[in-house]
This record gives C-alpha cells, sequence and structure tokens, in this order.
C-alpha cells in the first residue's frame, strides 16, 4: 500500500468515531483531507463541523458540510486530526500543515482527539521532525536565540519559491525547530510556551491524543493511550 493508501484507510477508520447529531472538530493536513472526503459521505448525520484552517474550511464547505465559528460552539464530541509524529504516550509534534495553534484551540473544546495517522509517523521520542512554533513576527529573532539556547535548530519558515516568511491565518510566522530529542515533552511544550513572542508551540503532549489510529500494512491498528 502506497502512504496515501494508509492514510485513506485510517481516514474511513475513522468515521467510526463520528457522534450523529453533533459538532465534529477537524484537523489540517494530507491526512485530515482524506477524513474529510468521507466524512461528506456521512454529512447528513452530523450537525456540522468546526475547522482548524482556512484550507479546511474551505474543503468542508467544498463538500456541502457546515462550518461552525467556533465562538458558537460550547463542546465538540470528538476532534479527528493527524500528527507529524506521535508517541506511544500520546504526545504528538503538529504543524507542519501550519495550522498548530488553531489546532489546539479546537481540540482544547473537544471531549476526545483521536489521531489519525500512518504507521511512519509513530515514534519512540518525538524531535526527528522539526517542531514547528508559531511567532509574532516582530518576536522572530528573540523567539529564535532562545529555541537556539535549548539546544535546537531554528529556521524561519518560507513560502515556496521565495524568501519571505510563511504567514499564518493568525498572522504569524513559524520557525521550524531541528535537532530536539524530545525526552519530556511535556516540560518542554510548557518550557516553549513561556518564551514571549511565542503563539503557541506544536507539541501535543499536556493535551495529546486519547486514540490513534495507525494505517499498516496489517491493517489499521488502534491505540487506546
Amino acid at each position: 500500500m502506497t502512504q496515501d493508501e494508509l492514510k485513506q484507510a485510517v481516514a474511513r477508520a475513522a468515521i467510526d468515531y463520528v457522534v450523529d447529531g453533533e459538532i465534529i472538530g477537524v484537523g489540517t493536513g494530507s491526512t485530515a483531507n482524506f477524513f474529510i472526503d468521507e466524512l461528506a459521505k456521512i454529512k447528513d448525520r452530523i450537525k456540522g463541523t468546526v475547522a482548524s484552517s482556512e484550507a479546511t474550511a474551505a474543503r468542508l464547505r467544498g463538500h456541502g458540510i457546515p462550518v461552525f465559528d467556533l465562538n458558537e460552539v460550547e463542546s465538540m464530541a470528538v476532534y479527528i486530526d493527524g500528527a507529524d509524529e506521535i508517541d506511544a504516550q500520546g504526545a504528538m509534534i503538529k504543524g507542519g500543515g501550519a495550522a498548530l495553534t488553531r489546532e489546539k484551540i479546537v481540540a482544547s473544546v473537544s471531549k476526545k482527539f483521536v489521531c489519525i495517522a500512518d504507521g511512519s509517523k509513530l515514534v519512540d521520542t518525538l524531535g526527528k521532525f522539526p517542531l514547528p512554533v508559531e511567532v509574532i513576527p516582530m518576536a522572530r529573532a528573540v523567539v529564535m536565540r532562545k529555541l537556539a539556547a535549548l539546544g535546537g535548530q531554528p529556521k524561519l519558515r518560507l513560502k515556496p519559491g521565495t524568501d519571505q516568511p510563511f504567514i499564518t491565518d493568525n498572522g504569524g510566522e513559524l520557525i521550524d525547530v531541528a535537532g530536539l530529542s524530545i525526552t519530556d515533552p511535556v516540560a518542554l511544550e510548557e518550557q516553549i510556551n513561556q518564551i514571549t513572542g511565542v503563539i503557541a508551540v506544536g507539541l501535543f503532549a499536556k493535551a495529546g491524543a486519547n486514540v490513534c489510529l495507525l494505517g499498516t500494512l496489517d491493517g489499521v491498528k488502534t491505540l487506546s493511550l
């Protein structure tokens, strides 16, 4: 099976976690896109969705799925999203798709976080995938110095094919930090969150996934975390 076929398999499996008559939180990225396409097949069973990015909102609306502003929603039964890395405890690195802040916000309102990923995303120690950190633009340089002091190799994310900073849906910039071996993800998440100028860090450890559906060559495996 190709990586895309593995992603499609977990996207189909995630439909079992959709609660009829409820609003569903939906993540951002390639695996989440496969889930949106599957969700479209049962869209009449749900009240609607909350999207974690403008791109996700556009894809949902393109399928005729209602999208609510989070300010209109008190709680959601489930949030379904991918991950760039996940460990056996459910801690994740997210933000490769640049939506980490809104993903954290939407996930925080959901009763359950279901992570969907191909099996290659399961790791013993987080950090091989560069850790995204969203920052206020004027704080970029000072935050990069402090991230370097933590042992990382920070690099500003650029718009593809340009030398201009990538700008998030929130108007922030992204710093990708390579070279970290994250043995205590909760502690590092708290430490980076305390750096003035940081909007959010792509470590989802204090509130990680509750369930992870992993696409493998032997089928979809379920990790209850």
